[in-house]
């Protein structure tokens, strides 16, 4: 497969239309018919349902959809390491690519870029959001260049170090809530509640052995992926968010508000990278300077 064929079949996977990707990419339809109808003879799969006579539109098949997500990727992977390659020895620029789910520590990582602007202006970062598998999945591929999780990493796979940041579990609630008079939640203050938990899986998520339930034991209502949405949810009446404090503002005149639990409940992160990775001049100046800025950090067990 050509690169420039790939980005041909993409333009007619936005386009939903031949004629629409042929006047994008300033080629006549034929041209482009006969390349995705070669494209699909090198793969020996249809990539395309096209429209009954006298309509335009076309749909991806099964097998159409899931080039279009490796293709993608591939054309993503090919212009970052087109942008590392080029730039010059002595121009630390260039892209820092970051994995990692909704996490106070995302404030580390901001110190550490804001630390080295005035010594490389040129270095720019990107944030993925995701939960584990997400971010371990994009490593793999190498679309980023570190990834933070929760957990153990597989040490055959990846470097890591732990960031000594712990995040606080807690509820996030409307102040009107019953719930709200409460310094602190106990397991059984939310056996009989409606929950909105994270949609990781549930033997696997933190909070699931500090509840002391099942989870067809538990009431729960709604799953969310980002943070953001389950506080509309809940700023709504709809139930009591499971999260890490600090990632919505219960400050001033919001409607809501947070507890930590009873007993106390914390998570601690790990940075990881791949093994034997070759980072960019950008990426590398990024991680030196996050080490020393771990380094200076103080350890939470001995607080």
């Amino acid at each position: 497969m050509e690169l420039r064929v790939l980005q041909y079949f993409l333009a007619v996977a936005r386009e939903q239309s031949i004629s629409g990707a042929a006047k994008s990419l300033h080629l006549s339809q034929p041209t482009l018919s006969t390349q995705l109808k070669a494209l699909e003879e090198e793969l020996g799969k249809p990539l395309l349902i096209r429209g009954s006579k006298g309509s335009r539109k076309v749909t991806l098949t099964e097998e159409g959809m899931v080039l279009r997500k490796r293709a993608q990727e591939i054309l993503e992977l090919v212009q970052k390491t087109e942008s590392e390659i080029q730039l010059s020895d002595d121009n630390i620029a260039g892209d820092v690519c970051i994995g990692a789910g909704e996490t106070q520590i995302i404030r580390l990582f901001a110190k550490v870029a804001e630390e080295l602007r005035q010594s490389c202006p040129n270095i720019h970062y990107h944030l993925y959001s995701g939960n584990a598998v997400y971010v371990m999945e994009q490593l793999d591929k190498g679309l980023i260049d570190f990834g933070l999780i929760y957990g153990k990493a597989d040490s055959t796979k990846y470097e890591s170090v732990t960031v000594p940041v712990r995040d606080v579990w807690g509820v996030l609630m409307r102040r009107d809530s019953p719930l709200a008079a409460k310094e602190a939640i106990r397991p059984q203050d939310l056996w009989d509640k409606p929950l909105i938990v994270s949609n990781r899986k549930f033997e696997d998520w933190p909070p699931a052995l500090w509840l002391k339930r099942n989870l067809s034991q538990l009431n729960i209502v709604a799953t969310y992926n980002l943070i953001f949405n389950a506080s509309l949810l809940t700023s709504e009446g709809l139930g009591y968010t499971l999260c890490f404090d600090q990632l919505v503002n219960t400050s001033g005149d919001s409607d809501l508000c947070f507890r930590p639990l009873s007993p106390h409940l914390e998570s601690e992160a790990t940075l990881i990278w791949k093994k034997y990775q070759v980072f960019s001049k950008a990426a590398n100046k990024f991680l030196d300077q996050l080490l020393r800025s771990l380094d200076e950090l103080p350890d939470p067990a001995k607080a």
